[in-house]
């Protein structure tokens, strides 16, 4: 299982770091570490949810040794489109979980930061997601090597 990373501190923490892997259209950054807490705990109101009397765990999930975090840009400018944006983010995800026992643990950033070529049919096109899938692949498999 592969966390996602959604606080801006852990962004920008990534983003400071060089590239560890470049590509045509993707860049991945790479910074082994843990993700920041959240900076607004969620209270609870006592007596008011099912789980109160629920036994707790003794580790939270995001607070695993072990973990890999997953974050992801992929700007407007360079997908206009939501449908091709969600699309591309899938293919990450995926790639990132195929290979995250070979992957170092901690936190990982894939981002988009030149647009995909044009010509294809859809912006959700099998031929579009084949070639982001292979793209990732090759990015990937740089790292493992």
């Amino acid at each position: 299982m592969v966390g996602r990373l959604l606080q801006r501190g852990d962004f920008e923490r990534l983003l400071a770091t060089p590239p560890c892997s470049r590509g045509p259209h993707f860049v991945v950054h790479f910074l082994q570490a843990r993700p920041i807490r959240p900076e607004r705990p969620i209270r609870a109101v006592a007596g008011k949810l099912s789980t109160d009397d629920a036994p707790t765990s003794p580790q939270a999930v995001d607070e695993s040794p072990n973990g890999h975090w997953l974050g992801t840009v992929i700007p407007k400018r360079h997908a206009r489109r939501a449908v091709t944006r969600n699309m591309l983010r899938r293919q990450i995800r995926s790639a990132v979980q195929q290979r995250q026992a070979a992957l170092s643990p901690g936190l990982w950033l894939v981002r988009l930061h030149r647009p995909l070529p044009g010509g294809f049919v859809s912006a959700d096109s099998a031929a579009l997601r084949r070639a982001a899938a292979a793209e990732l692949h090759g990015l990937l498999c740089r790292l493992v090597a």
